[in-house]
């Protein structure tokens, strides 16, 4: 059978709340498996899991990954507050990032012992949901090496273009936090930050809507980046 996938809409919503959520949803994975473990295999079935697909919007917030530098967060906290802007310090892989209004923010909340059991092919399917995505668009989205994410290059000779973030954790093969994918995203909260701690000159970050010079209905890509997951991973929605 395949994994059935619960999938919710939350809407904008702070980042402490959202976190709060997947953390309770992370734990019940967790505790199901672990649960399902003590069984004898024909009673199994009753505790078969149920995966998440979390999307949301936050308020303007930067998040620090556990392999990141406070040194990539270019303004002090009198500053933070002053422009409203939240931070906080995660568990997630990577370095410091921007969430804000215009972003589709993605939450996968999977337990991968029943998907592949593969750090590496997981990361990889993240960008593939967005190259799919990108895709839809006419635009061709990229892997740039020795860096996660999704990047557009116009082959024109300027900067490639960081369009989505990738940031993961996993206990007991179970997924948390997953990507922020820019649409109609104010690119000026970036000046704040190191973004992914890249220093690169010829590296920038770029929108949906900067690609393509226009303002993109935010619903309509939801529902290709739903798509695409769907196709990826393999799964039926609840």
């Amino acid at each position: 059978m395949k994994p059935i996938v619960h999938f919710q809409d939350l809407g904008n919503i702070s980042y402490q709340e959202a976190w709060d959520y997947q953390a309770s949803i992370h734990k019940q994975l967790v505790d199901r498996k672990l649960e399902n473990r003590t069984l004898e295999a024909e009673h199994r079935k009753l505790l078969e899991q149920e995966h998440y697909l979390l999307f949301c919007e936050h308020p303007p917030v930067y998040t620090l990954g556990k392999s990141g530098s406070m040194d990539n967060l270019l303004i002090s906290g009198e500053e933070l507050e002053a422009q409203n802007i939240g931070f906080f310090k995660i568990n997630r892989g990577g370095d410091i990032t921007f969430h804000g209004f215009g972003q589709i923010v993605a939450y996968p909340i999977f337990d991968l012992d029943c998907f592949f059991t593969d750090v590496h092919r997981y990361v990889r399917y993240l960008e593939e949901v967005v190259i799919l995505t990108l895709a839809d668009y006419g635009i061709e989205g990229l892997r740039e090496k020795d860096y996660t994410g999704v990047w557009v290059d116009d082959n024109a000779g300027g900067p490639k273009r960081k369009i989505c973030a990738i940031g993961v954790h996993l206990s007991r093969w179970t997924t948390m936090h997953g990507f922020a994918f820019n649409i109609n995203t104010d690119l000026t909260y970036f000046s704040n930050i190191v973004a992914c701690g890249i220093t690169d000159e010829n590296k920038t970050i770029t929108t949906l809507s900067n690609e393509l010079g226009r303002q993109i209905e935010m619903e309509e890509v939801k529902e290709k980046v739903k798509m695409h997951f769907q196709a990826l991973f393999g799964f039926e929605w609840a």
